[in-house]
């Protein structure tokens, strides 16, 4: 029995690559008569440099940026097994889990160390990019990025502007005739389910900025200093992409790379066109699944739900397997085959997170077993 094991990552306890391990450890423990391909998963968020390089027999270039907070820092730009296609994942360079929980505040935090590491792997000879977007700790509009790639901002005195949240609003002309020059020769695949736009109620200070330790009174600042700013870049450039889907995510880096002439796409349908998970689909008897929480909001673009409806369209069934299943799980019977939560009675989420590995293990031997005792028949 073919067995396809495609799981994104248990967040804050399980890389997606690990999730699949272990899934695939239990069912080759109940039977060697599986035939398993683990092909990990990502949406775009942190884990995708990983998952993108497990798959194409990529690699990893080793490089230094500016951090969040302003310091240098030691990160890495991944390289897809084509040897032509450099990934930048945001989480990395410019992450929120980078920044200490009481030194959160968006106006400190700046997206300076992405366009670092863009210019680093153009110097070495690559020009199109797969961007994962999702994870940031700022709330710029990404025109710390643009900075760093030489577009040149100034405020009412002549002066640069600062690269930090906070300099933001003091921006009051710049200058896109300064930027590198073969930035113009780049392509940008931008991986974020995110299709918020850059300002109001549903827009990156609103939605995320709380999280990224934004104060009631700094999202509206900040929300009025992105509006600002993108009607500075529609005056300068003669594009307004203020409303665009997807123009909000990660602090508004989304709008900043719209202005790089990037496209942005699914990070979920992004990774499995790079994995070539459609083929394995094709291929498998059944397909296992997971996430670190589902509910009803699993069937609203989240990757278990991208993989599932792939699934249905050629009949294939599909187990998730999830940390906990939450409000309104029984939703998920229209897409997938069965729901799983590793949850053994009444536990604290630290305990099941603790123990993420034994749990997910026995719950993927359980599904192994009624498998193997039915033969696979469907």
């Amino acid at each position: 029995m073919n067995i396809l094991i495609a799981p994104d990552s248990f967040k804050g306890s399980l890389s997606s690559l690990e999730v699949g391990t272990i899934m695939e450890k239990a069912f080759l423990d109940e039977s060697s008569s599986f035939k398993t391909n683990v092909i990990p998963m990502a949406d775009g968020g942190e884990g995708t440099l990983e998952t993108l390089l497990y798959a194409t027999g990529g690699m990893k270039v080793h490089t230094t940026a500016t951090g969040p907070l302003g310091k240098k820092i030691s990160t890495e730009y991944g390289v897809l097994g084509d040897k032509k296609t450099a990934i930048i994942e945001i989480a990395s360079i410019a992450g929120l889990p980078m920044v200490p929980i009481e030194k959160r505040n968006p106006y400190h935090t700046t997206s300076f160390g992405i366009g670092e590491v863009i210019i680093s792997a153009i110097e070495d000879g690559f020009r199109s990019f797969i961007i994962a977007l999702g994870g940031s700790s700022t709330n710029d509009g990404g025109f710390g990025m643009l900075q760093a790639l030489g577009v040149t901002f100034r405020n009412e005195e002549g002066d640069s502007v600062g690269p930090f949240g906070k300099d933001l609003g003091s921006i009051v002309k710049m200058d896109w005739s300064t930027l590198h020059p073969l930035v113009e020769e780049c392509t940008f695949h931008i991986a974020s389910d995110v299709e918020n736009p850059l300002c109001g109620e549903t827009g990156a200070s609103s939605v995320f900025g709380p999280q990224k330790g934004a104060t009631k009174g700094q999202v509206n600042e900040l929300d009025q200093q992105l509006l600002h700013y993108s009607q500075l870049l529609k005056r300068e450039r003669g594009i307004d992409f203020q409303n665009t889907n997807g123009a909000g995510a990660a602090g508004g880096l989304g709008f900043a790379f719209l202005h790089l002439k990037g496209k942005i796409e699914s990070g979920a349908k992004l990774v499995a066109e790079a994995s070539n998970l459609l083929n394995a689909i094709l291929k498998a008897d059944w397909i296992l699944t997971g996430e670190g929480q589902s509910d009803y909001q699993t069937l609203f673009g989240k990757l278990p739900s991208y993989i599932a409806s792939i699934a249905k369209q050629h009949q294939t069934p599909v187990s998730l397997i999830a940390g906990s299943l939450g409000e309104g799980y029984q939703n998920l019977y229209t897409d997938f085959t069965s729901c799983h939560s590793i949850a053994i009675g009444p536990m604290a989420l630290q305990e099941s997170i603790s123990r993420a590995e034994e749990l997910l293990y026995h719950e993927t031997r359980n599904i192994a077993r009624i498998l193997h005792r039915t033969k696979g028949e469907r």
